[in-house]
């Protein structure tokens, strides 16, 4: 008897227990089909043993239920072809004439979706129909209001040395209606940051749209919100750089985008139209309208600004150089809408008088071939050229007057009455202006560019917060007064003059940059802010 090696020992115990642990639980089948020998009877001879421990372990035969539906596999459209080997020749012919009609129809519908999904990508330049870019709800409603924005008064709210009391009484009524604003709702509206925003006049509802990056949103915790991606489709290119509510027709809305297009979105008659393409031209960064509606100036990224006339066919458009660097904002002055307010990346803030920037005067000479920017300019001339104009004596006054700053000016505007200037800069200022009637007159520089007010305020965003913008109010029926992100997760308010009317805050619900804001243009207790991350907040008084 041959002597068994302590290797074949231990294999054996360990054959036993595991096949009492299995009899203990009920699972002898189990263990016959993971490949345990069965016992061996008492006398059952070594060699036999030995043999069929030699002997390799079977796969173990599934057992079907009789419930399983087996499952059809995959076969090619010409292995389910059923040939018949006694096929006629005609019946040959036409069935491959069959199968080649179905590839050629296979063939053209990929074709055509992938197509699909390429002009998906495209940036979109054709008239689009609301109710297909509307991604959730009826983005066709109406509003009540009429013509709504009109040139203010630019004497309003000028007062003398001996009405001090007077204009004391105007801002302090102003401080305790805009210290009572709270949070009164918030509401996610895009997963990214907000670039810009515009709060519609509508007095019976809170109307407010927003400029993102364009990507899909998520929660929402207040309100009801609409997301219409007009421009190009959902990228980086989409970010909506400005929104604009028409002066003439609040159902009517602009927007400029990374894309390079300015569209017209017309809640009305529920198409959105592009105005503008500078194809190959650099990014457009802001826009505006005076409050006749009929005019519209657009600035880039290369320093240059584009005028239209919307009564004119399209094409027509005239472009002007007005700085070496970018302008980040421009102002249209709404109650002399011929001198405009440009900041540029060079750290200045002009005024301009537009008046002289016409090629019908002829002063300016051949366009610049160097700068057809696109097929929509009908003329154009770099900063160099109209900067020479401008020192000329032909174009004396073209250019009214220069305010530098210690870093890049972020933005600069005109309130209501196109009286005073507010602009923001990376050296951390906001400074405020305030010229007299007779400044604008004759062709003369103005008198001072001083700023009235200098105010110390953190514009340092850096790369992933939106700029700082100081918004004035469009309401011209009181005091003016302007709003401003604060780095301290606040909306400050400030007056004309400078002065802090309120700091607006909730610690408990608000943890972010409110880096976009702008009041209401009716209505002097609403203001509006976004932030980085995609979320808007309401501010109104408790009982609103």
């Amino acid at each position: 008897m041959p002597k068994i090696s302590q290797y074949e020992l231990e294999r054996e115990a360990n054959i036993a227990r595991n096949r009492a642990l299995l009899a203990a639980l009920e699972l002898d089948d189990a263990a016959a089909d993971l490949g345990f020998p069965a016992k061996p009877p008492p006398d059952a001879k070594t060699k036999e043993s030995s043999e069929s421990k030699a002997k390799p372990v079977q796969p173990r035969k599934r057992k079907h239920r009789e419930e399983e539906t087996p499952v059809p596999r995959r076969q090619s459209t010409r292995l389910r072809t059923v040939i018949d080997p006694n096929e006629n020749p005609s019946k040959k012919r036409k069935r491959e004439a069959e199968a080649e009609a179905r590839r050629a129809e296979q063939e053209t519908a990929r074709l055509e979706a992938e197509e699909r999904a390429r002009a998906a990508k495209r940036p979109r330049h054709q008239d689009l129909d609301l109710h297909t870019v509307a991604e959730d709800g009826d983005a066709t409603q109406s509003t009540d209001e009429s013509s709504w924005r009109h040139a203010a008064d630019p004497e309003a709210f000028v007062y003398s040395a001996k009405e001090t009391d007077k204009e004391d009484a105007e801002i302090s009524t102003l401080r305790d209606a805009l210290q009572g604003l709270q949070v009164a709702s918030r509401a996610k509206v895009t997963q990214d940051r907000i670039y810009s925003i515009a709060y519609h006049p509508e007095r019976s509802k809170d109307l407010i749209f927003f400029g993102d990056v364009a990507t899909d949103p998520t929660t929402e915790e207040g309100g009801r919100y609409w997301r219409l991606q007009v421009h190009w489709p959902a990228t980086s290119k989409s970010s909506i750089s400005t929104v604009k509510v028409d002066p003439l027709d609040p159902h009517t809305v602009y927007t400029t985008s990374y894309d390079c297009t300015l569209r017209s979105v017309s809640f009305e008659s529920g198409v959105s139209r592009e105005i503008y393409a500078a194809e190959g031209g650099a990014l457009l960064s802001s826009l505006d309208l005076p409050p006749g509606g009929h005019e519209i100036w657009i600035s880039d990224a290369a320093g240059g600004v584009v005028h239209l006339d919307l009564r004119e066919e399209r094409g027509k458009a005239r472009y002007y150089g007005l700085s070496s660097d970018k302008i980040g904002a421009i102002s249209v002055n709404p109650s002399r809408p011929h001198f405009l307010a440009a900041a540029s990346n060079d750290r200045t803030v002009r005024i301009w008088d537009t008046r002289q920037l016409t090629m019908e005067s002829g002063l300016l000479g051949d366009a610049d071939e160097d700068l057809d920017i696109s097929e929509d300019i009908a003329s154009a001339w770099g900063y160099e050229t109209v900067n020479e104009f401008a020192e000329s004596k032909t174009g004396r006054g073209t250019m009214r007057g220069e305010w530098k700053h210690d870093k890049a000016a972020g933005s600069v505007y005109w309130d209501a009455r196109g009286r005073s200037l507010v602009s923001t800069s990376y050296d951390d200022k906001l400074r405020v202006w305030d010229f007299k009637s007779s400044a604008f007159s004759g062709n003369a520089q103005f008198p001072s560019m001083r700023p009235l007010r200098v105010i110390s305020h953190n514009c340092q965003t850096g790369r992933w917060l939106t700029p700082l913008r100081a918004r004035w109010t469009e309401n011209p029926d009181i005091y003016p007064h302007f709003t401003v992100g604060n780095m301290q997760h606040s909306l400050d308010v400030f007056s004309a003059k400078g002065e802090l009317l309120a700091r607006l805050q909730d610690k408990s619900k608000i943890t972010a940059v409110q880096a976009v804001t702008c009041s209401h243009p009716s209505i002097a207790e609403r203001a509006v802010s976004g932030n980085g991350s995609g979320r808007c907040v309401l501010w109104a008084p408790e009982d609103a």
